[in-house]
């Protein structure tokens, strides 16, 4: 198997750009995951202040004969807490028995609280101190993304959205990428693939190359130019979402699927939700 792709951010710090999501499992399940994961191969863990879970990542790196400077983690700055960045953050590196993170990300901008920019500007804040090492955010628009960067200087090195074949925010993407964010895909697979797996294009793609829908759409994402953190407390799904380093998919496959975009959000409206 070849060696699994690293993205570099515009901060200069390194990335595994396929990684573990652990959103909705419970402590027992996302520490047996993580440990599953990190045994696979997998170095980089997704977690948050919101997904109740940080005590398992941390009993599971605890655990680990990995060594801590290879595993890269990431939690989240919770919404209710955006005026409490100091202590959030120093609790969930608590739970995490971590004295830093890899990556800090803002979890949702809730715009109608506007307390956005005082929580970056405390998250700037947080990476001086050396408790994270980067900082980015999730669910930022292009507006949010731009107040961010015209109040305060500092452009998250990543911007976390709801990305999947049917919701593929090309126009995001590209303004992400232009201003030297990188995108990373939550619920990756659509929550459970309902609605994409049974696409015929995938499902050709699928046979054609010997892997399962799941694992052509978690090349989809590689090739696409995406961080993506699939999830899943199943030792054989993360086995499985790990093996898809053998194959790349054509251009033309990769435009087929585009065109399985309906603007579907499975998750809340950024500018909605606060």
């Amino acid at each position: 198997m070849a060696d699994q792709p690293i993205i570099k951010l515009h901060d200069g710090n390194m990335m595994p750009q396929l990684g573990l999501g652990v959103w909705q499992a419970s402590i027992d399940e996302a520490r047996t995951a993580v440990l599953k994961a990190l045994e696979v191969g997998y170095r980089s863990i997704d977690t948050a202040a919101a997904y109740k879970n940080e005590e398992a990542i941390g009993q599971a790196l605890q655990e680990t004969d990995v060594p801590r400077e290879e595993i890269f983690v990431t939690t989240k700055l919770w919404n209710d807490d955006q005026q409490n960045w100091q202590q959030a953050l120093e609790t969930s590196l608590e739970k995490l028995q971590l004295d830093q993170v890899d990556l800090y990300l803002m979890h949702w901008p809730c715009p109608a609280n506007d307390h956005y920019v005082e929580a970056w500007k405390g998250m700037i804040s947080l990476q001086q101190q050396g408790l994270t090492k980067s900082i980015g955010v999730c669910n930022f628009n292009e507006a949010h993304l731009k107040r961010l960067m015209d109040e305060t200087g500092v452009t998250p090195v990543i911007n976390q959205i709801e990305l999947h074949p049917m919701l593929q925010q090309r126009t995001l993407h590209a303004w992400n990428a232009m201003h030297q964010i990188q995108t990373e895909s939550w619920s990756p697979l659509a929550q459970g693939g309902e609605g994409v797996f049974d696409q015929a294009v995938i499902k050709e793609l699928a046979k054609k190359y010997g892997k399962s829908p799941a694992q052509i759409v978690i090349r989809w994402h590689l090739d696409s130019g995406l961080v993506v953190i699939p999830k899943s407390v199943t030792p054989a799904r993360i086995e499985e979402n790990f093996a898809v380093f053998d194959f790349r998919l054509e251009k033309s496959e990769i435009s087929e699927i585009a065109k399985l975009d309906q603007g579907k959000r499975l998750g809340p409206n950024p500018e909605e939700f606060n």
